[in-house]
């Protein structure tokens, strides 16, 4: 379902209001024509390529301690969660919403349907920091399926900043203006869950797009994009990653993905 975006982001960004936010004329008008489509690394392979076999991260993590898992959007369809669980998913999360005039169509299929099949949950917002503020987006995406549920099978929203599909790579935003647009996101999302989101990003995209800021790694889980057979090298402020979204396709639907630890692991930060 595609929300039309202007009266309703105008009124969002109002509730935004902090350092970071600037002023809504400023925003350029929200074009939502590539987001049924548009995903999580729906823009990492295109910017940054894949790098080796991803077949050789996966064969390498499956002997370690890992739990693996895979991300989805409208892009996927309707997904077979039974199938999915048989194959070994054990979380996953789903596009929920993007900037504050879109809900993915598939939201409530994907979503509801991993839980139903015993896969743990979590909800991303696709983040246009080009269209509206942090905190209004934030909002918009708790308001419309992206809160938490204190439930063991939830996991904390995560925040999918990556480079731009409608144009320049950073949203036009300087890297200081870029770093408080996050801030003001994930402060909201604390605010209103008492969870921390995830920031989901590629340590190439975060470094030329916030100056490679260091200030969210003891407060956010870093979820990590890179298409290749080892992690390489992190984004400033964070020592390890929480989930590593090491290709955009392979045997779950969507894109794969480990996180770094046993099931428990998964399960602790879905409690809270």
């Amino acid at each position: 379902m595609t929300v039309a975006a202007g009266a309703l982001a105008a009124g969002l960004v109002a509730l935004g209001g902090s350092g970071g936010e600037r002023p809504a004329a400023s925003y350029r008008p929200a074009d939502y024509s590539k987001a049924a489509d548009t995903g999580m690394g729906s823009q990492i392979a295109a910017h940054e390529g894949v790098h080796g076999s991803p077949a050789a991260a996966k064969a390498r993590l499956a002997l370690s301690d890992q739990t693996l898992g895979h991300d989805v959007s409208g892009h996927q369809g309707a997904v077979d969660w039974k199938k999915a669980a048989a194959t070994g998913a054990k979380f996953a999360y789903v596009k929920a919403t993007e900037g504050t005039g879109f809900i993915s169509g598939q939201y409530r299929q994907q979503y509801d349907g991993a839980h139903s099949a015993g896969i743990i949950r979590g909800a991303y917002h696709f983040a246009r920091p080009d269209v509206s503020g942090g905190a209004a987006q934030a909002n918009y995406f708790i308001n419309n399926g992206g809160g938490w549920r204190k439930d063991g099978k939830t996991l904390p929203g995560a925040l999918d900043v990556e480079y731009n599909p409608y144009g320049d790579a950073c949203y036009g935003m300087s890297p200081a203006a870029m770093t408080a647009w996050i801030k003001d996101f994930t402060k909201t999302y604390l605010a209103r869950t008492g969870r921390s989101s995830l920031i989901y990003t590629s340590t190439s995209w975060w470094q030329r797009c916030t100056g490679n800021n260091g200030g969210f790694g003891n407060t956010n889980p870093l979820w990590l994009a890179r298409y290749a057979p080892a992690i390489g090298p992190l984004p400033a402020g964070w020592d390890k990653q929480s989930i590593w979204q090491f290709a955009n396709a392979g045997s779950l639907p969507g894109d794969q993905n480990y996180y770094n630890g046993p099931i428990g692991r998964v399960e602790a930060l879905a409690r809270g």
